[in-house]
């Protein structure tokens, strides 16, 4: 090998070095970049990783301190989650919750709708929101929880759980259930009332009908209750009534069924019937115990009662002619001296002598001007003046002396007099309010009642609308107060008719809320403007902390409406402030003012007024 070989292979193993050590300085450097991304990506996650805890502390720390109740479970529904309100609201602690089943928690019956509200959260994905149900403990109920259900997912977005957030709701379903507990019964007594009466005879009915039996309708009024009730006062007739209620329970089998109608006047349901003679002589026991004398305030007194039965299907093969004839047998047996009982007869020719007096001076009250209005005032508490006022009908006859209207409205009712009595308030009253304008005093709302025959007059709709254009009244002035049974027995038809006055702007009132069987999801498909709580709720809420749940419960469900509530029958100062402390918006009643004649009322308006709109 010559020397000129040996300088060339020098030379190219000295390139060969040179790009081996131009690849390693790459490599190096490409090894340093990655170190650097990699240490980069690990100080990320590391980063993410603290504030993914820190998020996840904070998340533990607003369940811990929400007011709501919290809870998480796995597939199996065993706890693996829950905050302190929850665990206290049980009555254990964390690690005796831990791991526990929320069937464990639940009632029996609704032990099978959890399960399959849980499935379909699982199989749809899709949350359920307010579910209400009762939380228990053993076979004690803890509360009513209202509950929102969503599922609980991992990392790869698969459901694995369940979590929920709800808040207790026990007062207002005690509320709730009370309001529907006076709605389907009598406040005093707390027997059912005419709405549940009918409802439980119309299914009393249908079982005689199918398995062919018969059955007693027992219409029952007191003979002497009127005249206790108006020397001894109001008070001890209502103690008078819860004892007679409880001496027909007394007289009674547990299946039998009794009811207030209202007043003295009650029905009881008799189911299978057998032998008319055993009718006979339940209808004797309860003449024996309803006579037997009774001590109030310290004196012995003595009521009797005439008791007219009607049977089915004999008699009638539906609710309102076993009703009715019950009551035609009743009038008959009080024409036969009172104290007695009488089975319903077509040969029963005559009703009460009072009822027919009434009834044939009704027909001629009208022509004879015998008919008037007083006023009773509705006070708004915001503003301090009166806001409005109700008509109230008064009859005075020279036969028969001053007649009350809930002696001659039934009968008007039922004879269709009602229809031209209500024209002549509805023309009187808005005569009455441009007179009163024309006196230089405010214009303010005139209230009247509307009865059912009323509302289901073909007329009524063109009766208002002339009686505005004649009197020249603004339509806004003029609201209709409709009964609450009266709404709920026909909801389609009154819906109808009330939309159709609603669009010639009178307004629309629900008279004696809380009495029928209605609520806030009925009331509100209803144009109505106003909420009128009856007066019964109204009595006691000084003194009753039941009744004042009540009231505030009515008072809350028409602010969510935005509808102008109203307290009837409002006596003292402490009904008055509890109503205003309580956003009531206006109150009626005699603490601030009794039904008076137009000439007073004309008086008072102008005492109770806006100073701008008094005249100099």
């Amino acid at each position: 090998m010559n020397e000129e070989t040996t300088i060339t292979e020098n030379q190219l193993f000295k390139s060969q070095i040179a790009a081996l050590e131009q690849l390693l300085e790459v490599y190096e450097k490409s090894v340093l970049e990655k170190t650097d991304e990699l240490y980069t990506e690990i100080t990320k996650r590391k980063q993410m990783e603290e504030v993914l805890q820190q998020s996840e502390e904070r998340y533990r720390t607003i369940i811990d301190e929400m007011e709501e109740w919290y809870f998480e479970i796995d597939l199996k529904g065993n706890f693996t989650y829950f905050n302190d309100l929850l665990a206290n609201a049980l009555g254990l602690s964390r690690n005796e919750l831990l791991g526990k089943s929320f069937q464990e928690f639940v009632k029996k019956e609704d032990s099978d709708s959890i399960s399959r509200l849980f499935n379909e959260i699982f199989k749809t994905g899709k949350s359920t929101r307010n579910f209400v149900y009762e939380l228990t403990r053993g076979n004690a109920t803890v509360a009513y929880i209202e509950f929102s259900f969503f599922p609980r997912r991992n990392k790869r977005a698969k459901i694995v759980g369940f979590r929920g957030v709800g808040h207790d709701i026990t007062e207002r379903k005690r509320a709730e259930d009370r309001i529907q507990f006076f709605a389907t019964h009598d406040g005093l007594t707390g027997l059912p009332n005419r709405l549940m009466f009918t409802q439980l005879l119309n299914h009393a009915i249908e079982s005689a009908r199918h398995h062919k039996r018969r059955l007693a309708v027992f219409f029952i009024d007191l003979d002497r209750f009127k005249i206790i009730n108006d020397t001894m006062g109001h008070e001890t007739g209502d103690l008078l009534l819860q004892q007679i209620s409880m001496r027909f329970k007394q007289s009674l089998r547990a299946a039998d069924i009794v009811g207030r109608m209202g007043g003295d006047e009650f029905m009881i349901l008799i189911e299978e019937v057998h032998e008319l003679s055993k009718v006979a002589e339940i209808a004797h026991k309860i003449l024996a115990n309803t006579m037997k004398p009774i001590v109030l305030l310290d004196e012995e007194c003595r009521v009797t009662a005439s008791l007219g039965i009607s049977i089915f299907p004999k008699d009638g093969e539906d609710e309102q002619s076993l009703m009715k004839n019950a009551d035609t047998a009743m009038y008959f047996a009080k024409e036969e001296g009172k104290n007695n009982y009488q089975f319903y007869s077509k040969n029963i020719k005559t009703l009460s002598i009072e009822h027919m007096a009434i009834e044939t001076n009704l027909r001629l009250a009208l022509e004879r001007n015998e008919f008037s209005l007083h006023y009773q005032a509705k006070f708004d508490f915001k503003t301090n003046v009166i806001s409005g006022v109700e008509a109230l009908l008064r009859w005075q006859n020279p036969e028969l002396g001053t007649v009350t209207p809930t002696q001659f409205i039934p009968i008007a009712e039922e004879t269709g007099l009602i229809i031209p009595i209500g024209k002549w308030v509805l023309k009187t009253v808005c005569a009455q309010n441009v007179a009163w304008q024309k006196q230089g005093l405010p214009a303010v709302r005139m209230s009247i009642n509307v009865s059912p025959r009323q509302a289901m007059d073909d007329n009524l709709i063109h009766d208002i609308k002339t009686t505005l254009k004649n009197t020249g009244m603004a339509s806004n002035l003029l609201e209709l107060e409709i009964n609450e049974s009266m709404v709920m027995h026909n909801p389609t038809q009154m819906i109808s008719v009330l939309a159709e006055i609603k669009k010639m702007g009178v307004r629309l009132a629900i008279d004696d809320f809380g009495t029928s069987y209605s609520s806030l999801a009925q009331i509100k498909h209803f144009p109505f403007d106003t909420l009128k709580v009856d007066r019964s709720f109204i009595r006691n809420i000084s003194e009753n902390a039941e009744d004042m749940a009540i009231a505030k419960a009515i008072i809350t469900m028409g602010k969510t409406l935005n509808l102008t509530v109203v307290a009837e029958g409002v006596e003292t100062i402490e009904e008055m402030n509890f109503l205003k402390e309580n956003s009531c918006d206006e109150m009626q009643g005699y603490y601030f003012s009794r039904p008076i004649i137009p000439e007073d009322f004309a008086d008072l308006l102008r005492e109770h007024s806006p100073i701008a709109t008094r005249p100099a």
